[in-house]
């Protein structure tokens, strides 16, 4: 794979060179200071992977991004803690590396990316992941890698999440039940801001789809609207979820 740095301190240039000499697969074709030395760099090398930072002087490197319209390449996001970012990447299902840069996580990173395949798939991801920098909503939709595909669907869309191991299962309003390769601590964080409550330590549910609480002794339970589905409320977590039920009525 063809790749370029887009980076703005030379000493993480240079730390990530050197990590990336142990990639013989990975050959490094240039680097650039800042988003317009960086599309100038992507016209002229016409990279398959591209290490970008996110704050670069003049304009961001969504913003970069967001100035090219197509993208024939893998992208891997580099950055200091940026919380809104790092959100935004995640819930397009792409992949960050946190400066300075470990091996261990450049390796799975790299592993991902010359595993893609299907181009198309992660021009989508980049543009779910521009629609919601750019726009100040939560109408998004959330990138769910599945085995052979990544699905995406509207937060809204989704019923609830039941953890499954290292994967979690998430259940559609339509019915369909996805296996997604994400543990359910990933969507506990990422689905926070569209009324999901974490009801259980395998649980999670969206509060529209909620008809009540159950009580049977000292079991309780969430019903939820279609009628038949029950999900399980921790004793640890039932006064909580009271609260959270309550507070948003």
């Amino acid at each position: 794979m063809k790749a370029i740095i887009i980076e703005d301190e030379k000493k993480n240039i240079v730390h990530l060179k050197g990590l990336l000499k142990h990639f013989p697969a990975v050959e490094l074709v240039g680097e650039a200071g800042d988003a317009l030395e960086g599309i100038q760099l992507i016209s002229k090398t016409h990279p398959d992977l591209i290490f970008l930072d996110i704050q670069l002087p003049g304009k961001s490197g969504f913003e970069l991004l967001a100035s090219l319209g197509d993208y024939h390449f893998e992208v891997i996001f580099i950055t200091a803690f940026d919380q809104y970012g790092i959100q935004a990447i995640k819930f397009s299902a792409l992949d960050y590396l946190l400066k300075p840069v470990k091996m261990g996580e450049l390796y799975r990173a790299i592993q991902k990316a010359t595993k893609r395949t299907d181009n198309k798939q992660t021009q989508e991801q980049i543009r779910n992941l521009l629609s919601i920098v750019t726009q100040n909503k939560k109408d998004h939709r959330i990138a769910l890698p599945l085995m052979k595909e990544i699905r995406f669907v509207n937060p809204e869309d989704i019923m609830r999440c039941e953890a499954a191991n290292n994967y979690t299962h998430i259940y559609l309003e339509s019915g369909e039940k996805l296996l997604v390769s994400r543990g359910l601590f990933e969507f506990t964080e990422l689905l926070k801001d569209y009324q999901f409550i974490r009801s259980h330590q395998s649980h999670l549910v969206n509060r529209r789809f909620i008809k009540s609480i159950l009580k049977e002794d000292t079991i309780s339970e969430l019903l939820l609207r279609e009628g038949s589905t029950r999900v399980p409320v921790s004793r640890l977590r039932r006064e909580e979820v009271k609260e959270e039920l309550i507070k948003k009525i």
